[in-house]
């Protein structure tokens, strides 16, 4: 994790993508942001990228590879569990069974998104400022 590094989102849905990046873009974040439509696509690059991230931001329900299979797959790669990438299921569902699910792995938090513009916006600064405040041992010194 890197304090500069980009807030990876992982959202099949374009238009969540595109509301996701208009509320970071009002944030003023000097983090770039990195859109991939499934876990798959989000794999590749994680497992390629010289970049360290900041977090990981991933719906659950995707094609190809869902969150809770690209959390297993994380979770079982060693260069990637070294990186140490927070990792946030930002999703519609709310299901305790999903929730549950969820939380057998690690994943660092489970938020449902919100249905305004100005909500989200106050739950993604909630979650970036955690994570920048937050000692970490790719950051600390």
């Amino acid at each position: 994790m890197s304090l500069k590094g980009p807030i990876v989102i992982i959202d099949d849905d374009v238009d969540d993508q595109d509301m996701i990046g208009a509320m970071l873009e009002e944030l003023a974040l000097v983090n770039p942001s990195r859109y991939f439509e499934n876990g798959q696509a989000a794999l590749d690059y994680l497992l390629t990228t010289p970049e360290s991230p900041l977090l990981i931001l991933c719906d659950i329900n995707m094609p190809v590879m869902n969150g809770l299979e690209l959390r297993d797959q994380i979770d079982g790669d060693p260069y990637l569990k070294k990186k140490s990438i927070p990792f946030i299921f930002l999703t519609t569902s709310d299901s305790p069974v999903l929730v549950r699910k969820a939380y057998n792995g690690t994943i660092q938090g489970y938020f449902k998104k919100c249905n305004s513009f100005q909500e989200g916006k106050g739950q993604l600064q909630l979650i970036v400022n955690y994570w920048k405040d937050c000692l970490h041992p790719n950051n600390c010194r």
